[in-house]
């Protein structure tokens, strides 16, 4: 059994205690902002998971977990401008590095254990916060069961790179709170 989510507890809570995160849990966030966002976890999951099905790394978890579709279906029904909003520093920086774990199943594991039980865990409760349908929380089947599905992916070793992908939502969600978005709304 692996004690990832005991070795990386730290860097968890620190992620969670963003000013983002009490925004998008107060049910008040700009559509905009919460848009920016889903723009930049699509560049993500888009990456992340396309490695991860190439690795062979869904094939035995019970439900289709991949979120890129859903976040882009979300991302599309707030955004109505004609220019794509900006890609904050964090995401070009974590695009970078996963080009370094491309052949690492294990990183690329502790990525998906990281956003996708997130999104499993605590994104059940933004779900029912933000704008828009939110269907990027919207799994088909247990989620119960695909959390376990994953945990058992998971080992220790996956520490160090799970703690860098909490810091690169850390880092996305300070910059997304230092974004200007007036520039949206006009």
């Amino acid at each position: 059994m692996s004690n990832l989510k005991e070795l990386t507890w730290e860097h968890h809570k620190n992620a969670e205690r963003q000013e983002f995160v009490k925004v998008l849990m107060s049910g008040k966030i700009n559509p905009y902002l919460y848009a920016i966002y889903l723009w930049n976890q699509h560049k993500k999951y888009d990456l992340l998971e396309a490695l991860a099905m190439a690795h062979g790394l869904l094939a035995d978890i019970p439900a289709d977990i991949r979120r890129k579709q859903k976040i882009e279906n979300d991302f599309l029904e707030l955004w109505d401008k004609a220019e794509a909003p900006v890609i904050v520093p964090s995401t070009e920086e974590y695009i970078v590095h996963m080009k370094d774990k491309i052949a690492d199943p294990d990183a690329l594991m502790a990525h998906l254990y990281v956003l996708h039980m997130g999104d499993l865990s605590g994104g059940q409760m933004i779900k029912k916060r933000v704008p828009g349908s939110g269907t990027m929380y919207d799994f088909d089947g247990d989620i119960n069961s695909i959390k376990e599905s994953i945990r058992t992916k998971t080992n220790d070793s996956m520490a160090e790179e799970a703690k860098w992908v909490f810091e690169s939502a850390t880092k996305l969600f300070q910059e997304l709170m230092e974004l200007d978005i007036e520039h949206y709304l006009e």
